[in-house]
């Protein structure tokens, strides 16, 4: 195993040091656990940093540690280290029967008690119930090797129920953890939590401090998703230069798919102003790009006027755009922006002369803004997929992805609206509006 392991390392200029210590120790003996996870923190961190090759060899390692903790002694746990291993292993997205295997086993007292119960009922999804305990016990590990990861884990149990006691967990886990995958996931979930408790100032730090150090990470894209979602619910004139000072960091590409993001997001919640910048600075970008990513650009901003005085002009603009450029989603989008219009337009049924002659009302549509997108899946899973840092996906590019511009299987609007939330609330919002109007021109008499 550790020949194969040193050889497949050695293919990696970056992990060159590990095949040299592993080459040295298969011609001893077989590598104690602690050695071993800390060859997986290594390769895990690189991953992170940029080198995506690192993935495949993360899977490797995670099923090498699982078959060297279920062979070792029990004699072996008596060495804290080994005993931290295990729990850094688990913790790391391996397998969660294994801890299972080797607490029950534990006839010594090896292993804490409040911090493996805490860990199975975290791994089956029962974080809430780790909470009470989890939070005792992980100050008297505050200093130790699995301290960082139980910061972690607690912020992720505590999160929804308390935003703000999440972010200080996340700031201990990667402050004592500097240019690590445990750093990479604090900073990502603190722009999270920092949208949930409402404080866009502590999201625009912590996501200035992400592009700074892990716009390369597998992991990118999740930023991408809560940066939106922190830039269209916060937005006004000293956001745009924040959202500007972010995304210097990151090519033009990147750049153009998340202003396109952006812009698809704000018309939805129907935020004309921002839309429409999104839009602008995504065209912008776009000059070099092809004219599929300026029609897009096109596309939401002829989306944000739907609920404006210019409804038929952006009618006819949305209607004008092919049907094979764009995707499933964005025609689904379409349709809704139509049916929307259509409402605005069309005459309150049963009028009065009187009434059939007063002006449409101006109305605003989409005030409520909708919940976070869900983009697509997110990353491969290693080992069990169980980890605190996230469900990764490696075959994604690490960029924020604006919606696919074509090239998807066909899929009919009323379909693909179905299967998204965020349109069913658009069209309802938008509906719901008009009837308040119509209701309110029938008690005036009109």
């Amino acid at each position: 195993m550790l020949k194969r392991l040193s050889a497949i390392l050695a293919t990696s200029v970056l992990a060159a040091p590990l095949a040299v210590g592993l080459a040295r120790a298969s011609e001893t003996e077989e590598l104690a656990p602690f050695k071993m996870i800390r060859s997986l923190q290594y390769v895990q961190d690189s991953v992170v940093l940029g080198d995506h090759s690192a993935i495949e060899m993360q899977r490797f390692m995670l099923g090498e540690i699982d078959k060297r903790l279920r062979a070792a002694d029990e004699a072996i746990f008596r060495d804290p280290r080994n005993v931290d291993a295990a729990l850094v292993y688990v913790m790391s997205g391996g397998n969660p029967q294994t801890l299972d295997y080797l607490t029950d086993r534990d006839i010594e007292g090896n292993f804490d008690a409040r911090v493996t119960d805490s860990l199975r009922q975290y791994l089956r999804g029962k974080g809430l119930l780790i909470i009470e305990n989890l939070s005792k016990a992980a100050p008297e590990y505050r200093n130790s090797r699995v301290g960082p990861y139980l910061f972690l884990i607690l912020g992720n149990a505590i999160s929804q129920q308390d935003p703000v006691a999440a972010m200080k967990y996340y700031d201990w886990a990667r402050l004592t953890s500097p240019g690590t995958i445990i750093e990479e996931a604090a900073l990502r979930r603190s722009v999270s939590v920092a949208v949930q408790a409402g404080d866009p100032e502590k999201g625009f730090r912590y996501a200035l401090n992400y592009a700074r150090r892990y716009l390369t990470s597998p992991y990118a894209s999740q930023f991408a998703d809560v940066f939106v979602e922190l830039a269209v619910m916060h937005f006004d004139e000293a956001v745009e230069k924040r959202v500007a000072e972010i995304l210097a960091f990151m090519d033009q590409a990147r750049q153009r798919e998340v202003y396109l993001r952006v812009a698809r997001r704000a018309a939805i919640a129907g935020n004309q102003t921002l839309a429409r910048l999104a839009s602008a600075r995504a065209e912008e970008l776009a000059l070099n790009g092809g004219g599929q990513l300026q029609l897009l650009a096109s596309f939401y901003e002829g989306l944000a006027a739907v609920p404006s005085e210019d409804v038929f002009t952006a009618a006819q603009t949305l209607a004008a755009i092919p049907d094979d450029k764009l995707s499933p989603r964005d025609r689904a989008l379409r349709e809704a922006a139509r049916a929307i219009a259509e409402e605005v337009v069309r005459l309150p049924q049963g009028e009065s002369p009187a009434q059939a002659s007063l002006p449409i009302p101006e109305t605003t549509l989409g005030e409520t803004t909708p919940g976070p997108e869900a983009e697509g899946g997110e990353a491969g899973k290693t080992g069990s997929g169980m980890s605190p840092f996230a469900e990764a996906d490696d075959k994604a590019p690490p960029a924020a992805r604006a919606p696919a511009p074509g090239g998807e299987p066909s899929a009919s609007a009323e379909q693909a609206a179905a299967a998204d939330p965020v349109l069913d609330d658009f069209v309802a919002n938008g509906r719901s509006k008009i009837k308040e109007i119509d209701a309110l021109l029938a008690e005036e008499g009109l």
